[in-house]
């Protein structure tokens, strides 16, 4: 017997209406049903959030004090979580511990900066003629925010919108990723227990192509922050006006390994870790690596044997280490876009093989940049590792992308390493670590088609802010 989910409105779970299942993506049975928001029950989401902005607030330690209750239950609670989304997404239930432990850091995150929300005091006085006069900024909450949130994390990247919204004194519409709701909506179940007053978090289910239109139409909601595609990104931003909205969307990370790595076994064993991590399905998730041509045949032997001692299977188990990519379409997607490097050249060092919605660890050399393996974001298991002798050549290689969301580069020369700094076209790069490499306390997000605006909980506040210059005649 499948439990049924309903849409937050106003404090309470309306169980109404046509709904969806989600299924178990390993076994694809059915392991729940979701209330549908039909246009009717999100523009009333949308009533709710505005008129609790309008005649609700919160002040900073009430917002404190909920979002750290919030933590000590998401702490009692872990395990059940964990469980969730390694049913509802098919991540390894190690995996899925960790990403529950990183969105209750990102939560004691928030709550520790709506302590510290605050405008800045300005050198008015620097201009001639205005002695007489003072200024000074201050920051205030800007209104409604819509949060649509992936599937990859459905904990933590949550927690990312969620937390700093509420911190910034905000009110929340949340669209969830439909193949992994039931993790918002536990979230949300424990928000509502942690004392959140009722209308500061509604939620909404249901498929973007639907809900979407409804969300971006209403000018009501004051921002938009959202995490996926390119594709879905730009509708939003071209739906939304001049409203702001902060994209953080897709990759095709790339990684340098240099010839003077200080340890190389390191290095391998991170960039195929982590590029087979959540069966690659994260955006910062390695997929290009470069390797310089004095060690190109070891990083590829070494990296061959990691990878062949993978785990694949059922994410529940302890040993698993890869487990189903997010449904049956895109195992088969990956396949195709190997099947079509092979064809165009590409040789598979290990892996290629798809079983139903599982695809094994795959590792392909001789790849040429125009192929999709490359070019486009694989969001799947497969890395690429291309052999280059110039490290200039190799930065315009790595540049040469539509994305720039973040790069990783392995070497133990400065002048490299401050040159990949200076250089290489993305919003974060990490020296002697992989791309995938997030600490979520820190700014995150993109250049280019992977996005604008930045994440973690300060620089989220700040984006979810409004700052008010205030001058004086004294």
């Amino acid at each position: 017997m499948t439990e049924t989910y309903g849409n937050l409105i106003n404090g309470e779970w309306i169980k109404d209406g046509e709904t969806f299942d989600v299924f178990n993506k390993y076994t694809n049975e059915p392991i729940a049903k979701i209330c549908k928001a039909d246009e009717a029950l999100t523009k009333k989401a949308i009533d709710n959030a505005y008129e609790t902005f309008k005649n609700e607030r919160l002040s900073v330690i009430e917002r404190h004090d909920i979002l750290m209750k919030a933590v000590e239950l998401f702490r009692k609670h872990k395990e059940e979580v964990a469980q969730i989304i390694c049913a509802e997404a098919g991540k390894t239930i190690r995996d899925a511990r960790t990403e529950v432990e990183r969105g209750i850091q990102t939560f004691i995150a928030s709550a520790e900066e709506a302590k510290r929300i605050c405008g800045q005091g300005m050198p008015i006085q620097a201009m001639p003629g205005i002695d007489e006069k003072m200024a000074f900024s201050i920051r205030e909450p800007i209104g409604v925010v819509c949060a649509i949130t992936p599937f990859n994390f459905p904990f933590n990247l949550t927690a990312h919108k969620i937390a700093p919204a509420i911190a910034a004194g905000n009110t929340v519409v949340l669209k969830p990723a439909e193949k992994t709701p039931i993790t918002a909506i536990k979230m949300g179940e424990i928000l509502l227990e942690a004392g959140l007053p009722k209308g500061f978090l509604n939620i909404v289910n249901g498929f973007g192509h639907e809900i979407g239109p409804i969300l971006t139409s209403d000018e009501r909601i004051a921002m938009y922050t959202f995490t996926g595609s390119p594709a879905v990104g730009k509708l939003i931003k071209n739906s939304t006006g001049i409203r702001p909205v902060t994209l953080e969307l897709g990759n095709n990370s790339p990684n340098i390994i240099h010839h003077d790595v200080k340890d190389l076994d390191r290095a391998v064993e991170l960039v195929v870790t982590k590029g087979f991590g959540n069966s690659g399905q994260a955006c910062i998730a390695v997929q290009r690596v470069y390797v310089h041509e004095d060690i190109y045949e070891e990083v590829l032997e070494k990296a061959k044997q990691i990878a062949e001692n993978l785990k694949v299977g059922d994410p529940s188990l302890e040993e698993t280490d890869v487990g189903p990519m997010i449904g049956l379409e895109e195992a088969k997607r990956t396949e195709n876009w190997v099947k079509e490097a092979v064809e165009q050249g590409a040789e598979i060092v290990v892996g290629g093989k798809r079983e139903g919605s599982l695809f094994h660890p795959t590792i392909l050399k001789n790849v040429t940049e125009e192929m999709k393996v490359m070019c486009e974001e694989v969001f799947a298991p497969v890395i690429s590792i291309v052999p280059y002798n110039d490290i200039d050549e190799v930065f315009q290689k790595v540049n040469d992308s539509k994305f720039g969301l973040q790069a990783g580069i392995f070497t133990s020369d400065i002048h490299v390493a401050m040159k990949a700094a200076k250089e290489l076209e993305f919003g974060g790069i990490n020296i002697n670590d992989v791309s995938t490499f997030r600490a979520d306390i820190l700014p995150y997000g993109g250049v280019k088609d992977s996005g604008f605006g930045k994440e973690g909980p300060r620089s989220a506040i700040e984006e979810m802010t409004v700052e008010k210059v205030i001058t004086m005649h004294i």
